[in-house]
């Protein structure tokens, strides 16, 4: 347990959902932000936390999620070489803290704050993770989304046409995507880790179904030419979105007959059900055996 523990150390810094007391501080002053154009006035910027998503034009900025307070300046410096109109929009793909750690700065700033209403409801109070066993305190009010929706919400913003809509529970509850119509562009947040095996917060009503119900939801929007953004990865498209999915429902199909041949956790974890797929998949944030032990709470959710 303790060697399982150690290795979500990493992630756990990652998604912002360790109290600071608990572990170092990350050295902020150390990240750079990189600048990835993904279309006409449309970036990926990537730096520590979840993918940003940026739209430019004669409208003003509109950024997709904002990672960590301590980046706030850098991101502003990174949009700012794009363009000199300001930050107007921030969307919020999800409540995590590498995704919405700069709210409060960027709403201080001017910014209007948009997300799920679950993303909001879990911001406002104490949230337990499990898979860590970790408590994460409410966000200060400054940093809730000021403009919530419950199904999907539609921006009319630098000549393309944003739909921005939820989908049934995944990596968490208040999963957004959003989909650039005119440039083809597509920010899955955390719903898509691409190239490695994906977190899945239990704890706040995520499962493994409905991981690949999303990735579903987008495959049929998409085309050769459509550019991705992961929640966490490089800039990807569809050939690699399939890849993922083929990889999401072998590994719920095993697991799925390892809880129906009543296996517990730990025998599930020593089974090795990803042994094949480990190789490529298990780079990542996640080891394998932590992998597979929250699939199987993903999965064992589920039933």
């Amino acid at each position: 347990m303790r060697t399982a523990a150690l290795r979500l150390l990493p992630l756990a810094i990652l998604l912002g959902l360790v109290p600071p007391v608990a572990l170092a501080q990350p050295n902020f002053d150390e990240v750079q932000i990189q600048t990835i154009p993904v279309a006409e006035g449309v970036f990926m910027l990537a730096g520590r936390g979840g993918n940003i998503g940026l739209s430019v034009g004669e409208d003003g900025a509109f950024l997709i999620d904002d990672q960590y307070a301590p980046l706030t300046d850098k991101i502003k410096a990174a949009v700012a070489a794009q363009t000199e109109q300001p930050i107007r929009f921030v969307v919020n793909t999800h409540w995590h803290g590498d995704h919405t750690g700069g709210n409060e700065n960027m709403g201080q700033a001017g910014a209007v704050i948009v997300a799920h209403e679950n993303v909001r409801r879990r911001m406002s109070t104490e949230q337990f993770i499990e898979a860590f066993n970790s408590r994460t305190p409410p966000a200060p009010p400054a940093a809730l989304p000021v403009v919530t929706f419950t199904d999907a919400v539609t921006f009319h913003w630098n000549g393309d046409e944003i739909h921005v809509f939820h989908v049934d529970p995944a990596h968490t509850d208040g999963d957004a995507i959003i989909f650039f119509r005119r440039a083809n562009v597509i920010h899955m947040g955390d719903t898509y880790f691409n190239g490695m095996y994906p977190f899945i917060d239990v704890s706040s009503g995520g499962t493994l179904a409905g991981m690949i119900a999303a990735v579903d939801r987008v495959l049929p929007m998409t085309h050769e030419d459509t550019k991705i953004i992961p929640g966490h990865g490089p800039l990807s498209n569809r050939a690699e979105l399939m890849a993922y999915r083929e990889m999401l429902a072998t590994v719920h199909a095993r697991m799925k007959a390892l809880i129906a041949d009543g296996k517990s956790r730990d025998e599930a974890i020593a089974a090795r059900p990803t042994a094949d797929l480990d190789a490529t998949w298990g780079r990542g944030f996640l080891q394998p055996d932590v992998w597979v032990g929250i699939v199987y709470d993903a999965v064992a959710a589920e039933e």
